[in-house]
């Protein structure tokens, strides 16, 4: 699917040092989305096989593979994911433009 996910280099190359850090079989990063937070919804990452993984969206960017779960794809349509660092924290952001609020600390979304 065209335009389901961006992940810019920074998130590419930060999931290939995840990865190569894995336990043995893991090839990638399994994005979804699950009911939580004071808005609504929140963003999921777990290590994946896309072998064992059947029906999920697969994104190869920069020889990073990320895997999208199906009951996700409607929520991350058109979504950037990008990989962020400052003094203070490092963490994956989403630039989601179906995002229609999020709570104040930035830990969960409402479509």
């Amino acid at each position: 699917m065209n335009n389901l996910l961006t992940i810019t280099t920074s998130a590419s190359e930060r999931i290939k040092k995840i990865i190569s850090s894995a336990p043995n079989g893991i090839d990638s990063v399994v994005i979804g989305v699950d009911k939580s937070g004071c808005s609504g919804y929140s963003y999921k990452l777990d290590f994946g096989n896309s072998s064992d993984l059947k029906n999920f969206e697969i994104i190869l960017q920069d020889g990073a593979k990320v895997l999208i779960d199906p009951k996700a794809t409607m929520f991350l349509l058109g979504s950037v994911m990008d990989y962020k660092e400052d003094k203070l924290a490092s963490r994956f952001v989403f630039e989601n433009p179906n995002e229609k609020s999020t709570c104040g600390c930035g830990e969960s979304f409402s479509i």
